[in-house]
């Protein structure tokens, strides 16, 4: 069983920071794909940012600049450093593994959601 869990979230002033880590645990022998993907009410889940075991990056147009995202392969954690928050930042957040390699196989999986709340 692959599990991720997430922790960072909260409220925070629009300028301010903050920190979302997401650990995954389970037999996991590799994580090909780690990211981060936002859902704010009335709205499609979106992609924010996304790096591969290797630590090449990707980011959405609504994080450049804003948002870094790292990971630790040796702790299976994957991290995203918010800096210059907007409200328009306000949504939950989920943190994604793609193409686990765990002792069960290979799978997906998706963390239960952080909540990110900016106010102005």
């Amino acid at each position: 069983q692959v599990q991720l869990v997430e922790s960072g979230g909260g409220l925070v002033q629009a300028g301010g920071s903050l920190r979302l880590s997401c650990a995954a645990s389970g037999s996991i022998f590799s994580i090909n794909l780690m990211g981060w993907y936002r859902q704010a009410p009335g709205k499609q889940r979106e992609l924010v940012a996304s790096i591969t075991g290797g630590g090449s990056k990707n980011y959405a147009d609504c994080a450049k600049g804003r948002f870094t995202i790292s990971r630790d392969n040796s702790k299976n954690t994957v991290y995203l450093q918010m800096n210059s928050l907007k409200p328009e930042d306000t949504a939950v957040y989920y943190c994604s593994a793609l193409g686990v390699l765990y002792v069960g196989g290979v799978k997906d999986a998706w963390g239960q959601g952080t909540q990110v709340t900016v106010s102005s």
